[in-house]
Protein backbone atom coordinates (compact mmCIF):
# COMPACT_ATOMS: atom_id res chain seq x y z
CA UNK A 1 0.00 0.00 0.00
CA UNK A 2 1.41 3.44 -0.62
CA UNK A 3 0.56 5.58 1.94
CA UNK A 4 1.30 8.85 0.47
CA UNK A 5 -0.88 8.17 -2.24
CA UNK A 6 -3.42 7.26 -0.02
CA UNK A 7 -3.10 10.43 1.94
CA UNK A 8 -3.64 12.30 -1.30
CA UNK A 9 -6.89 10.48 -1.82
CA UNK A 10 -7.97 11.50 1.64
CA UNK A 11 -7.04 15.22 1.03
CA UNK A 12 -9.46 15.42 -2.08
CA UNK A 13 -12.11 13.31 -0.40
CA UNK A 14 -11.81 15.98 2.52
CA UNK A 15 -11.96 18.97 0.55
CA UNK A 16 -15.00 17.65 -1.82
CA UNK A 17 -16.20 17.03 1.66
CA UNK A 18 -16.41 20.37 3.04
CA UNK A 19 -17.00 22.04 -0.36
CA UNK A 20 -20.41 19.66 -0.42
CA UNK A 21 -21.65 21.00 3.31
CA UNK A 22 -20.86 24.48 1.95
CA UNK A 23 -23.20 23.98 -1.26
CA UNK A 24 -26.01 23.41 1.48
CA UNK A 25 -25.82 26.50 2.77
CA UNK A 26 -26.50 30.08 1.06
CA UNK A 27 -24.19 30.87 -1.61
CA UNK A 28 -23.02 33.88 -0.32
CA UNK A 29 -21.74 32.47 2.71
CA UNK A 30 -18.53 32.38 0.33
CA UNK A 31 -17.78 35.74 0.01
CA UNK A 32 -19.09 37.11 3.60
CA UNK A 33 -16.24 38.58 5.49
CA UNK A 34 -15.02 37.32 8.64
CA UNK A 35 -12.36 38.75 10.94
CA UNK A 36 -10.26 35.48 10.41
CA UNK A 37 -6.83 34.08 8.90
CA UNK A 38 -8.62 34.65 5.49
CA UNK A 39 -11.23 37.27 4.45
CA UNK A 40 -13.55 35.11 3.02
CA UNK A 41 -14.50 30.84 2.92
CA UNK A 42 -13.58 31.56 -1.25
CA UNK A 43 -10.13 33.07 -0.36
CA UNK A 44 -9.32 30.18 1.88
CA UNK A 45 -10.38 27.76 -0.99
CA UNK A 46 -8.60 30.13 -3.49
CA UNK A 47 -5.35 29.80 -1.52
CA UNK A 48 -5.46 26.20 -0.80
CA UNK A 49 -6.17 25.73 -4.36
CA UNK A 50 -3.12 28.05 -5.83
CA UNK A 51 -0.46 26.17 -3.45
CA UNK A 52 -1.71 22.47 -4.38
CA UNK A 53 -1.22 23.75 -8.40
CA UNK A 54 1.86 24.78 -7.34
CA UNK A 55 3.42 21.67 -5.75
CA UNK A 56 1.44 20.00 -8.15
CA UNK A 57 3.72 21.37 -10.40
CA UNK A 58 6.93 21.03 -8.63
CA UNK A 59 6.49 17.34 -8.07
CA UNK A 60 6.21 16.87 -11.57
CA UNK A 61 9.56 18.72 -12.73
CA UNK A 62 8.87 22.26 -12.96
CA UNK A 63 11.15 24.52 -10.59
CA UNK A 64 9.38 26.46 -7.47
CA UNK A 65 9.91 29.66 -8.71
CA UNK A 66 9.12 28.79 -12.22
CA UNK A 67 5.48 27.32 -10.66
CA UNK A 68 5.31 30.07 -8.44
CA UNK A 69 5.65 32.92 -10.74
CA UNK A 70 2.84 30.86 -12.80
CA UNK A 71 0.30 30.07 -11.09
CA UNK A 72 0.32 32.05 -7.75
CA UNK A 73 -1.75 34.81 -9.35
CA UNK A 74 -4.81 31.93 -9.22
CA UNK A 75 -5.31 32.50 -5.62
CA UNK A 76 -6.72 36.10 -6.94
CA UNK A 77 -8.25 34.98 -9.92
CA UNK A 78 -10.36 32.21 -8.27
CA UNK A 79 -11.47 34.30 -5.16
CA UNK A 80 -14.88 35.00 -6.34
CA UNK A 81 -15.85 31.35 -7.33
CA UNK A 82 -18.37 29.23 -5.98
CA UNK A 83 -18.81 26.05 -4.16
CA UNK A 84 -19.68 24.29 -7.17
CA UNK A 85 -16.74 25.79 -9.44
CA UNK A 86 -14.39 25.40 -6.47
CA UNK A 87 -15.42 21.36 -6.37
CA UNK A 88 -15.16 20.92 -10.48
CA UNK A 89 -11.19 22.73 -10.13
CA UNK A 90 -10.24 20.77 -6.98
CA UNK A 91 -11.65 17.67 -8.80
CA UNK A 92 -9.51 18.15 -11.96
CA UNK A 93 -6.54 18.75 -9.90
CA UNK A 94 -7.28 15.82 -8.17
CA UNK A 95 -7.39 13.92 -11.23
CA UNK A 96 -3.89 15.46 -12.53
CA UNK A 97 -2.76 13.89 -9.11
CA UNK A 98 -3.58 10.94 -9.62
CA UNK A 99 -2.34 10.45 -12.95
CA UNK A 100 1.03 11.55 -11.70
CA UNK A 101 0.79 8.58 -9.54
CA UNK A 102 0.01 6.07 -11.88
CA UNK A 103 3.64 6.90 -13.78
CA UNK A 104 5.78 8.11 -10.99
CA UNK A 105 7.61 5.08 -10.52
CA UNK A 106 9.47 5.80 -6.69
CA UNK A 107 8.19 8.52 -4.53
CA UNK A 108 11.06 8.14 -2.21
CA UNK A 109 12.75 9.87 -5.25
CA UNK A 110 14.81 12.97 -4.12
CA UNK A 111 14.50 16.22 -5.99
CA UNK A 112 16.87 19.61 -5.42
CA UNK A 113 13.60 21.49 -3.80
CA UNK A 114 14.90 24.96 -4.26
CA UNK A 115 12.15 27.28 -1.76
CA UNK A 116 12.54 31.14 -2.14
CA UNK A 117 11.57 31.39 1.18
CA UNK A 118 13.30 28.87 3.15
CA UNK A 119 16.26 27.75 0.02
CA UNK A 120 17.47 24.77 -0.67
CA UNK A 121 16.49 20.61 0.16
CA UNK A 122 16.96 17.77 -1.05
CA UNK A 123 13.08 16.45 -0.94
CA UNK A 124 11.35 13.08 -1.85
CA UNK A 125 8.70 13.64 -3.86
CA UNK A 126 6.59 11.93 -1.22
CA UNK A 127 7.65 14.22 1.11
CA UNK A 128 6.25 16.44 -1.28
CA UNK A 129 2.86 14.92 -1.32
CA UNK A 130 2.20 14.60 2.24
CA UNK A 131 2.66 18.27 2.83
CA UNK A 132 0.52 18.62 0.32
CA UNK A 133 -2.37 16.89 2.62
CA UNK A 134 -1.15 18.45 5.56
CA UNK A 135 -1.50 22.25 4.08
CA UNK A 136 -5.06 21.46 3.07
CA UNK A 137 -5.99 19.95 6.21
CA UNK A 138 -4.61 22.87 7.98
CA UNK A 139 -6.81 25.39 5.96
CA UNK A 140 -9.84 23.07 5.65
CA UNK A 141 -9.55 23.72 9.56
CA UNK A 142 -9.15 27.41 8.57
CA UNK A 143 -12.44 27.07 6.98
CA UNK A 144 -14.24 24.98 8.96
CA UNK A 145 -13.98 28.12 11.60
CA UNK A 146 -15.45 30.40 9.33
CA UNK A 147 -17.94 28.95 9.56
CA UNK A 148 -18.43 28.61 12.62
CA UNK A 149 -18.02 32.09 12.83
CA UNK A 150 -20.54 32.85 10.46
CA UNK A 151 -23.01 30.76 12.28
CA UNK A 152 -22.80 27.37 10.64
CA UNK A 153 -21.96 23.99 11.51
CA UNK A 154 -19.20 22.42 9.44
CA UNK A 155 -18.68 19.05 8.68
CA UNK A 156 -16.50 16.23 9.86
CA UNK A 157 -13.59 15.55 7.50
CA UNK A 158 -11.10 13.27 9.40
CA UNK A 159 -8.93 10.76 8.38
CA UNK A 160 -10.54 8.34 10.65
CA UNK A 161 -14.12 8.81 8.66
CA UNK A 162 -12.50 8.49 5.27
CA UNK A 163 -11.53 5.32 6.42
CA UNK A 164 -14.97 3.95 7.58
CA UNK A 165 -16.65 5.73 4.20
CA UNK A 166 -13.68 4.73 1.82
CA UNK A 167 -12.41 1.05 2.66
CA UNK A 168 -8.88 1.22 1.17
CA UNK A 169 -8.86 -1.65 -1.20
CA UNK A 170 -5.32 -2.55 -1.82
CA UNK A 171 -5.17 -3.15 -5.07
CA UNK A 172 -6.46 -0.56 -5.81
CA UNK A 173 -4.72 2.32 -4.02
CA UNK A 174 -1.44 3.04 -6.55
CA UNK A 175 1.40 0.39 -5.77
CA UNK A 176 4.26 2.77 -6.67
Amino acid sequence: MNHPAQMFTYDAWATQTLLKRIKELPSSLMHQEVNTSFPTIGRGFAHMFAVETIWYHVLTGMDMQQAMNQFMSLEQEMSGLGAEEFAAAFEALAHKVEDWLRTEPDLERSILLVNPYTGKRETRLSEILLHMVNHGTYHRGNISAMLRQLGHASTMTDYVLFWYQNPVDEAQVYSN
